[in-house]
């Protein structure tokens, strides 16, 4: 027998190595705002608007302005993810299985991370001195389902509502839907032609910007109470993102385990919505 045909198996083997279909990682991370911290709890400082006081005489008093300062409380969770990897399975696979264990792990972490996003977006925010404070999203922050799904008047509202809080127009925006909510654009009649080719170029990832948002598709929006997807709206300084600690990843033998192979991974994050004014939610019919 040939001595080269255990690197035949490996190759063959190595090919057949994939991974089923799933999101690879974080979409959303790099949409909002992202501060590392220290402890079990962080706070989101926020400096409000002031107005200019007009002088009417001269050697008048210097005026006083009590400046807006809110904050918003994040509080840290503790993600894990592990599995175990035999000696034995090992030897039958003929390769070393801990790098895509890993990266299976990353990606299941990214999803986590983009979970805890959403779920701060469209959830309640914390508030006050020490974050006692519940503060829902706004009605007026709503974009409702009316009658189906995501249609070019529903993101003219969002951009309205954005535009209209006086939110810097050099701030990066982002729109985050489903599959579905693409198709509906597609579907639409009532856009023009350039809207439609911008549209469809959208659609085969060709672009990802249009009306001065940024798509990002991810399926892992929530439904609201009456089953319409939660399409969000917003400018990166809307949602704070807080890394206690970023994701770490260790490979190492668990004697317990007959020294099995262990891939661990963890991470400690926490999210929360930082101003409504630059957050809007749009229920979609699916």
């Amino acid at each position: 027998m040939s001595v080269q045909i255990t690197t035949a198996f490996v190759e063959q083997y190595k090919s057949n190595v994939f991974h089923l279909a799933q999101q690879k990682g974080s979409r959303l991370r790099d949409a909002v705002r992202t501060e590392t911290v220290t402890g079990k709890s962080h706070f989101f400082e926020r400096i409000g608007s002031v107005a200019a006081q007009l002088r009417t005489s001269r050697h008048s008093d210097t005026p006083r302005m009590d400046t807006p300062h809110s904050r918003r409380k994040v509080t840290m969770d503790d993600y894990d993810w592990a599995d175990l990897i035999d000696n034995e399975d090992k030897v039958r696979m003929l390769i070393s299985p801990q790098s895509d264990y890993a990266q299976a792990g990353a990606w299941a972490m990214g999803r986590a991370m983009d979970d805890a996003i959403i779920t701060a977006a469209t959830g309640n925010a914390l508030g006050g001195v020490a974050g006692g404070t519940t503060i829902a999203l706004p009605s007026g922050n709503k974009v409702v389902h009316a009658s189906g799904g995501l249609t070019l008047a529903k993101l003219l509202s969002a951009k309205e509502i954005i535009d209209a809080n006086d939110v810097d127009p050099e701030e990066e925006r982002f729109i985050v839907c489903a599959a579905g909510q693409i198709t509906d654009l597609l579907n639409v009649t009532q856009v023009t032609s350039s809207d439609f080719a911008t549209v469809k170029a959208l659609a085969q990832g060709e672009i990802d910007t249009y009306l001065g948002f940024r798509f990002i598709r991810s399926q892992r929006l929530g439904t609201d109470s009456d089953g319409n997807r939660q399409v969000l709206a917003f400018c990166k300084s809307a949602i704070g993102l807080a890394l206690g600690a970023d994701i770490q990843t260790k490979i190492s033998e668990r004697a317990d385990k007959n020294y099995a192979t262990q891939v661990f991974l963890s991470m400690t994050i926490g999210a929360t919505r930082i101003e409504e004014e630059k957050l809007v939610e749009i229920a979609c019919t699916e």
